[in-house]
């Protein structure tokens, strides 16, 4: 690891599934049952998160609720209130604020803070972190795992290992052995297609990701074989970004065999869309929607983006119909598919927002 992150310490904090967790707070006899928040199965509803009652039955979020319910018939599906959510969000993010202004959230429930310069606590990030997640459970009425850390990578990782309610901390001298053991399937970006070529390749672990020099990992991955080098080496020197808001939201997925068609590529836009409405739940109140658009891998590796106005409500429609265009670029085998939209963030300071002529 570099110099500059060793010297940090960064705590990366997630609220333990956090709508279901408001809803029990408001409603404790909740706790005894399977719940989930999510829409109704009878219109293509899906899971926004659920509580750990409901996982130990195999739901998880952006699973169809109609899947859930098969899973677990007791589940108790509960709509959701975004204020209610938004609300409890930003008390926690005012306790934050306590303790560093080096805050960046990732969602409503989830943020990095950087410590290192903090005094409190004796300038103790572990003790920090202990301190917070106490104070949101006695303010706030939910509970926070947190993972402590020399950067944002490491942190993510060990925010994780002890759900939920707990916390685990990386010293910068425990780096090299933590990051050994480590699956590679923990690492950010890798996900199945990623991870059942790195198991070809006979690469279960960080340690086993070592062997691999930057350039082989870049023939065999493209730019992101940089990124796997460096964090399977525990290397993360991104700065937590108090200022970063995000610009757009995406789901994708690389399909282990390509979508033969565009008629292939249109019956995928359903599950990607559920998935990206879930995700989108969880968005601050801030961001408004202006552009909806679908990105296509062909099989010869060219990439398209096709996007356009929003529509109402993001029906299905109008991602099938951008699909269709952006199908015909290439004609021929598909690799990768997704879809997404982008933001314009009416919370960012200076920025002008322009008024609906008949409000």
């Amino acid at each position: 690891m570099t110099e500059t992150s060793e010297q940090r310490k960064i705590i990366h904090c997630d609220c333990d599934c956090f709508y279901a967790a408001v809803e029990m707070r408001d409603d404790p006899s909740l706790c005894a049952y399977p719940i989930a928040i999510g829409g109704k199965s009878d219109r293509r509803g899906v899971i926004a998160t659920c509580n750990y009652k409901a996982r130990e039955y195999g739901v998880r979020s952006a699973m169809p609720t109609g899947q859930a319910l098969k899973l677990c018939p007791d589940l108790v599906v509960i709509p959701g209130t975004m204020a209610k959510y938004r609300e409890a969000s930003l008390k926690i993010r005012q306790i934050f604020y306590r303790y560093t202004d080096k805050v960046e959230p990732l969602s409503l429930d989830e943020a990095y803070l950087d410590v290192t310069e903090s005094k409190l606590c004796s300038g103790s990030a572990t003790l920090i972190a202990e301190e917070i997640r106490g104070v949101i459970e006695a303010e706030v009425g939910v509970t926070v795992s947190a993972g402590i850390a020399p950067n944002k990578f490491l942190a993510k990782v060990a925010s994780d290992i002890n759900k939920p309610n707990g916390q685990f901390v990386i010293t910068p001298q425990n780096v090299a052995a933590f990051i050994e053991q480590l699956p590679v399937k923990r690492i950010n970006g890798v996900g199945k297609v990623t991870n059942e070529k790195l198991l070809r390749m006979g690469i279960k672990t960080c340690a086993d990701l070592q062997r691999f020099e930057l350039i082989e990992l870049i023939n065999k991955f493209g730019v992101f074989g940089k990124r796997l080098h460096d964090l399977c080496r525990g290397i993360d020197n991104r700065p937590v970004n108090a200022n970063s808001r995000r610009k757009s939201l995406s789901v994708e997925h690389t399909y282990s065999g390509d979508l033969s068609d565009q008629q292939a590529c249109l019956e995928k836009l359903p599950e990607l869309l559920m998935e990206l409405r879930s995700r989108l739940r969880r968005v601050d109140s801030d961001y408004l929607v202006t552009k909806q658009f679908i990105k296509i891998k062909f099989n010869d590796f060219t990439i398209t983006t096709l996007e356009r106005a929003v529509a109402k409500d993001l029906p299905l429609e109008s991602f099938e119909t951008i699909c269709q265009q952006a199908w015909q670029r290439g004609s021929r085998p598909v690799r990768l598919l997704g879809i997404g939209v982008r933001f314009i963030d009416e919370g960012e300071p200076g920025r002008a927002i322009q008024l609906d002529l008949f409000d």
